[in-house]
């Protein structure tokens, strides 16, 4: 990976960079509410199933697509309209929508480039064509911003301290590392998943009181 694309990659995916991902838990919420995710252990469990397994390895895979689409943005709409078909409940949705739409209009104000606000992986691969990235340097950070997201959540909510939260997100490095890479092979014949209960988990938050985030 080299400097420039080191420090776009970075930028893009970095917490400062305005997707509103803060305000979703992907559904983390519920199951530290119901105590099912309460330790470090629990929370790289529920983690690893996730990226290997859920919403982690679908997203690389949209990425990876959308990347592939050249500059067929007629493909990549069918792509974000299977991306909203792949959630499970109308948060889920919500969530890569919204940070999508927020990640584009982020590019288009800072005068890189102008998408339109598809879901987050749709616009992420997107960009990273456009910009001449390198598909898996962008799905190893990609996963690794999603994933921190996730830890942040948990450190907040639970709460877990921050070295515990960064312990799990480094133990989380080989699934990150075997997303990217079996990703950056797959086609959206690929897509599908069996983290059956952080979809669940997601659809209890719908009516989750109190709550603090939106998904």
């Amino acid at each position: 990976m080299d400097a420039d694309t080191l420090l776009k990659l970075n930028r893009w995916f970095s917490p400062a960079f305005p997707t509103g991902g803060f305000a979703w838990s992907h559904g983390l919420e519920s199951e530290i509410a119901a105590g099912r995710v309460r330790a470090p252990a629990q929370l790289a469990d529920w983690l690893a199933a996730v990226l290997e397994q859920g919403a982690g390895r679908n997203d690389a895979i949209l990425l990876a697509a959308s990347w592939r689409a050249g500059d067929d943005d007629a493909e990549r709409q069918a792509l974000a309209e299977l991306a909203l078909a792949l959630a499970p409940g109308a948060e889920r949705a919500a969530e890569t929508q919204a940070q999508g739409a927020a990640f584009a209009r982020t590019l288009g104000e800072s005068g890189e480039m102008n998408l339109p606000p598809w879901p987050l992986p749709v616009a992420a691969g997107a960009a990273a064509r456009a910009a001449g990235l390198a598909l898996g340097d962008t799905l190893l950070l990609y996963l690794q911003a999603f994933a921190a997201n996730l830890v942040s959540v948990a450190v907040r909510h639970v709460p877990l301290g921050q070295s515990a939260g960064q312990a799990v997100l480094a133990g989380l490095a080989p699934a990150i590392r075997q997303t990217a890479e079996a990703a950056g092979q797959a086609t959206t014949d690929d897509l599908g998943g069996c983290a059956l209960a952080a979809d669940i988990a997601s659809l209890e938050h719908e009516t989750l009181q109190p709550r603090m985030f939106r998904s």
